[in-house]
């Protein structure tokens, strides 16, 4: 089941607190409201009948004839009825009502001399029913107050107060989402530090608080950052010095190397295996000390100072027309997409992806570049087993070899070929990946944002 997010963890748990909050006001209006206003109705239908009551009773005393023409004037409107049960009649005024709908126990407390008043709905018109005794003749005056206007007040103010309920829940959550999205605001800028420092941006800090409760978390993270920041550069600067202290002694191994590649022919035996093997890892650890410079030389740089607008085709077409052996198919599309970024260091993704291809896949089989969905995009297809799903994150990061880690040789390398591509892709804002490719082997993809025309 997915877990709401500590931002609508804490909206919905406003929203909710709000809805219980309003209500209970709300049921304390209703009962309030509903209460008092009922109690006035009734109270008003019930004066009105003991008036009306008395009249009747005077009439009766007397034997007046005019007793239907009395009851007929004693109806409040066209809802209203007055009903009469003397001497076992029943005689009705205003709208007809059978009277066998009545409640009997309600007839019945008015004949025993009980005054009586009860809420009914009397053929779908809501009554309130006032039952007096007859003090001269064994009779129940029983009168129909309808409670249509009550009833409407009724259902505007419970509609009112659902609405008001509703509307309170959405504004909860509307001011708990607000105050969530402030109070975790330096939580997103602690988490967007990190996530730059994380891609590489060792400058990335947090800005300064003022809040005390704060000021501590952004002061521990700078400081921390800080430190980190250092400890990466002097380990570059170390890095970079070895390498450069290294280049002398190593151009003199080199060129002993090469000198010994030639006469090679002169040392049989044993003798030659180990030279062949010697002059193998002087090779080898010619190009880390290289590859090593180019990491230390692109930790150091913050910033890239060189970048201008590149052909994509272009630059790779020349990388690719400038290696030794035969030709590799190039497939470009069209318009050839442009990049904004050092030519160097594309010009080194693109030789290590080929290099990689060639030494360690079974050679280049095909090279594309073209642009996808605003991306320039870079895919270099090669000869080779492919690589296994576990290891295709690992083989971008520094000195991992992978399947070849432990091993010496020529075509080992050194691991830090595929590292030297991510992190020049990286440094262009791009992402570099190796996927499967259709027939066998595999594909590396290097995507760029293009830049604009």
């Amino acid at each position: 089941m997915p877990r709401f997010s500590l931002r609508w963890r804490v909206a919905l748990a406003m929203g909710l607190g709000s809805v219980l909050l309003t209500s209970a006001v709300a049921v304390a209006v209703w009962n309030l409201t509903s209460g008092y206003m009922l109690r006035q109705r009734e109270q008003s239908a019930v004066r009105q009948a003991e008036v009306n009551v008395r009249l009747v009773d005077a009439a009766l005393s007397t034997g007046s004839d005019g007793l239907t023409g009395l009851l007929t004037g004693l109806t409040t409107g066209p809802d209203s009825t007055v009903l009469l049960f003397h001497d076992g009649q029943v005689l009705t005024s205003g709208r007809q009502v059978d009277a066998r709908v009545l409640p009997r126990r309600l007839v019945d407390l008015g004949r025993e001399g009980t005054p009586a008043a009860q809420r009914l709905v009397v053929e779908g018109i809501p009554v309130l029913a006032v039952t007096l005794p007859i003090e001269s003749t064994y009779g129940a005056y029983v009168e129909l107050a309808p409670l249509v206007q009550l009833d409407r007040t009724f259902r505007f103010l419970s509609a009112l107060l659902v609405a008001v309920t509703v509307i309170s829940g959405l504004l909860g959550v509307a001011l708990g989402s607000w105050a969530s999205r402030r109070a975790l605001r330096p939580l997103t800028e602690l988490t967007r530090a990190a996530s730059r420092i994380a891609g590489g941006d060792l400058g990335a800090r947090l800005p300064a608080q003022t809040d005390p409760d704060l000021k501590p978390l952004a002061t521990t993270f700078n400081a921390t950052a800080e430190a980190l920041e250092q400890r990466v550069r002097r380990d570059a600067r170390f890095a970079g010095d070895v390498s450069h202290e290294l280049r002398s002694p190593l151009t003199t191994m080199v060129n002993a190397a090469e000198v010994l590649r030639r006469r090679r022919v002169e040392v049989p035996g044993t003798a030659g295996k180990a030279l062949d093997l010697l002059t193998s890892e002087v090779d080898r650890f010619a190009r880390m000390v290289v590859d090593l410079l180019e990491i230390s030389r692109a930790d150091q740089q913050a910033e890239d100072p060189t970048s201008e607008t590149i052909d994509l085709v272009s630059l790779v077409g020349n990388v690719v027309a400038a290696r030794p052996g035969g030709p590799v198919p190039l497939d470009t599309g069209s318009p050839p997409p442009r990049v904004l970024g050092d030519r160097r260091r594309l010009d080194r993704v693109v030789d290590n992806l080929l290099d990689n291809a060639e030494r360690h896949a079974g050679g280049v089989v095909r090279v594309g570049v073209f642009a996808h969905g605003g991306t320039a995009r870079i895919e270099v297809y090669d000869a080779g087993p492919g690589v296994p799903p576990e290891l295709r994150d690992r083989i971008f990061d520094r000195f991992d070899r992978g399947t070849r880690a432990g091993r010496r040789g020529a075509d080992t390398g050194s691991g830090l070929g595929l590292a030297l591509v991510a992190q020049h892709v990286q440094r262009h804002g791009g992402t570099v990946r190796v996927e499967d490719r259709p027939g066998g082997g595999a594909r590396f993809v290097v995507e760029l944002p293009e830049a604009e025309r």
